[in-house]
Order: C-alpha cells, then structure tokens, then sequence
C-alpha cells in the first residue's frame, strides 16, 4: 500500500472582527478553512504525532490573526495565514486556505450611530394568496434577512439556576436573521381587484423591520422583536398582524488571554447551533386575534 495525496486542518471557523471607530463600526464576516500538507507520512502509517501541528491550533491561529493583522481583505487574510504555518513549522510543506466572505452593508437609519447592518443577499421575499370564492386572504413576508448591532445590546438579570453558566453582559453583537410573515388587512371579494401597489408595501415593511432593529437598544431579542413588530403595525394602516421568528445568531467573544492578547469586543465566534430560537406575533388592537394557519408555520 502507498499512500497517496493527504492534508489536513480545520474547516469553516466562522470569524467575525469588528472595528469600532469611533460611534461607527466596520465588520469583516470569515469563514476560514485551513488544509496542510507535507511530511504526514508516519501519522498516518504508525499514528505518530510528532509532526503534527493540531487542528485545534489552527483554529486559535485565525481568531489570534484577525486581532493581531486585522482583516483588511480575504485574500490578505489568507496570505498572512499561509505564511504563517509553512514558514513556523518544519513538516508543514504547503498551507492551502479557503474563505467565504459575508457582506453586510450598513442600515440606512438617519443618525450619528453606525452600528447597524444587514447581510447582502440573503433575503428572500414570500407571499401567500387563499381565496375560498368569497374573500381574499394575503400574506406577505421575507426569510433569511441576517441583521447584526454590532453594540446596543445587554442582556442580564435573567433567572439562574445550577446549570446557568452564561455570564451577564452590558454590550454584545446582537445578530439574528428575520423570518416574517404579516397578514393584509384587505380581504375583498370576488369582484373586488384590491390594492395595486404590493411592492411598495412590501419594501415599507421591510424597512420599518430594519429601522426598528437599528433603533432599539436591546435588553432582549424578544425586546427588539416586539418594537420590530410594533413598528411595522404602527406605520403600515393596511397590515393588521405580523408573526416573527428570530433565531439568535450568538456571537462569543473569542478567548485570546492563551496567548497573551487582549480581545476589547473585536473578535468574535460566530456559532450557528444550538441557537436561541424566539418568536411571537404582534397583532393590530381590535384585530382577529386568532393566528391563521398560514402564519403558524414559518
């Protein structure tokens, strides 16, 4: 037996850094796969480790990098990486590093705060129309809208128990990504052709969403999906209930003090399981309360 082509590493660790200028914030979103190859032969025949540099170490490798060089550019990222573990260890020959870049762009809110963003290029946008040959029924809505404050948010004072190990904190990134779904208040009738303009009803919920999370400072997710929410039925007459589902894409500080790095709320992990999961819907006072079929399942 031969062996043939190997590498190994560590894949998708997801890397989020911040610079915080001031009232406004940058971000640069990675996702870094590390593959390393070179004098692995006895690892694999005879399980020896002597010249095996641990996955684990790569990982602590790009989140220590994103404090240490920054990220101004994927590519720069990923040269300063390379580098880094073909020049520091003798076995390793060739570094091959592979990234996905998330854009997020800034949240148009007026204002001298510059915090807020949303991801690009991720929302879809959803309708359902039931008609039983009486009345209409739509349903309007978007998924997959990732938005992050990158500061604004606390969140402490919350029950503990022997298991509770989270720790209570003043200022986190809060990021989730909006499922919503909101029901029209027109339903007509056979004859009735109804509003016209749709899209411009659905871009003024879908910035009324962005606003709201962009203005609220965040005690709790479920805080930020009530104002959500509340906005949207406050300033849209013809919208009489909205139904969120926010999943909380935690994002924890990375420990750099192994080290010998002080991480001053600049880099993070971005974990995307297990995650909080937090809906309700919001409804127009003297509306139906009763929650349609089509909004109980987003």
């Amino acid at each position: 037996m031969i062996l043939g082509q190997n590498q190994y590493g560590k894949a998708e660790s997801h890397v989020v850094r911040i610079v915080r200028d001031g009232a406004t914030h940058h971000i640069k979103d990675l996702n870094v796969s590390v593959a390393l190859s070179g004098d692995m032969e006895e690892v694999h025949l005879s399980g020896s480790n002597a010249n095996v540099l641990t996955t684990d170490a790569t990982k602590n490798t790009v989140f220590a990098f994103a404090k240490e060089h920054g990220v101004d550019s994927a590519e720069q990222f990923g040269i300063h990486l390379a580098r880094h573990f073909v020049t520091s260890q003798d076995s390793i020959r060739t570094a091959r590093i592979r990234i996905e870049e998330h854009a997020w762009e800034r949240i148009g809110v007026p204002g001298p705060k510059q915090h807020s963003f949303v991801r690009r290029g991720q929302e879809t946008r959803t309708a359902q129309i039931t008609f039983d040959g009486r009345a209409w029924q739509i349903v309007s809505g978007l998924k997959d809208l990732v938005v992050l404050n990158s500061t604004d948010s606390e969140f402490h004072g919350y029950v503990k128990d022997r298991y509770t190990t989270l720790p209570e904190t003043r200022d986190r990134v809060l990021a989730t990504e909006v499922n919503a779904r909101w029901r029209h208040a027109w339903t007509g009738d056979a004859t009735d052709p109804g509003p016209t303009d749709w899209d411009r009803s659905y871009e003024g919920a879908r910035e009324h969403l962005l606003a709201a999370f962009a203005d609220t400072y965040s005690l709790s997710l479920q805080q930020t999906l009530y104002q959500m929410g509340s906005r949207v039925i406050d300033q849209c007459p013809g919208i009489d209930e909205i139904r969120l589902s926010l999943p909380n894409k935690h994002h924890f500080l990375a420990d750099l003090s192994p080290f010998g790095l002080e991480n001053d709320n600049e880099v993070y992990y971005a974990a995307d399981r297990p995650y909080g999961l937090i809906e309700a819907t919001v409804l127009r006072d003297g509306a139906d309360p009763g929650i349609p079929a089509d909004l109980t399942n987003l």
